[in-house]
């Protein structure tokens, strides 16, 4: 479980092909101070797994499904990505409950400035997940926690302040680049509480 909130940037050092796997070393001292093997660690948004570390970085591997549903597989050295360690039970929820589970990528389709902000406008590969993103909802992008300010029937927008801006990214990339989606899931538990309950009403129905 993580919360959004960036803890630090680091730097694609190396990139392993093989076929045993895909596997990312990833540059970034601070963040490993507490780090053990086997612990939790979010990767733009991504819950992945330290299966290495020394004094100056960490090694995560990344499974087959990961690589379809993210931008990860397209990383490359030199590249940045955005950090955050698994929370605390003494941690502030200053943004919100993000699994680490991410359900699709979005193309990045606009980028302009509203005066210090900056406003993104995505349209995500799998449409479906558009039903769960709701004005002014949570949303979580490359694992930043951000606010939806506008949603359509193809596209969502969210507004990057200045200072999120200088923790994050984000504002490096480029229209047409990918970020990492993951929806609030209080709207897939909601939906899926509702599906039981209609079904279950319509089984009583028949009977």
């Amino acid at each position: 479980m993580f919360t959004g909130l960036i803890e630090a940037t680091g730097v694609v050092r190396r990139v392993v092909k093989s076929s045993e796997g895909f596997s990312v070393g990833i540059e970034e001292p601070k963040i490993i101070k507490d780090c053990n093997l086997g612990d939790s660690i979010a990767v733009n948004g991504t819950c992945l797994t330290v299966t290495d570390l020394n004094d100056s970085g960490f090694m995560v591997g990344i499974a087959p499904e990961t690589l379809r549903l993210t931008n990860l597989g397209s990383l490359t050295e030199g590249d940045s990505v955005n950090l955050e360690r698994a929370v605390l039970s003494t941690t502030r929820m200053g943004g919100h409950f993000v699994q680490g589970h991410v359900d699709t990528v979005a193309e990045i389709v606009e980028k302009k400035p509203d005066q210090e902000a900056i406003v993104f406008t995505f349209r995500p590969r799998d449409p479906s997940v558009l039903k769960y993103i709701v004005y002014k909802g949570y949303i979580a992008l490359d694992g930043v926690s951000l606010t939806v300010t506008h949603v359509d029937e193809r596209t969502f927008s969210i507004m990057m302040i200045a200072y999120t801006q200088s923790c994050v990214i984000m504002p490096t990339k480029k229209i047409g680049d990918l970020v990492n989606v993951e929806v609030d899931q209080l709207g897939k538990y909601t939906e899926k509480l509702v599906q039981a309950h209609i079904k279950e009403w319509f089984q009583k129905e028949k009977q």
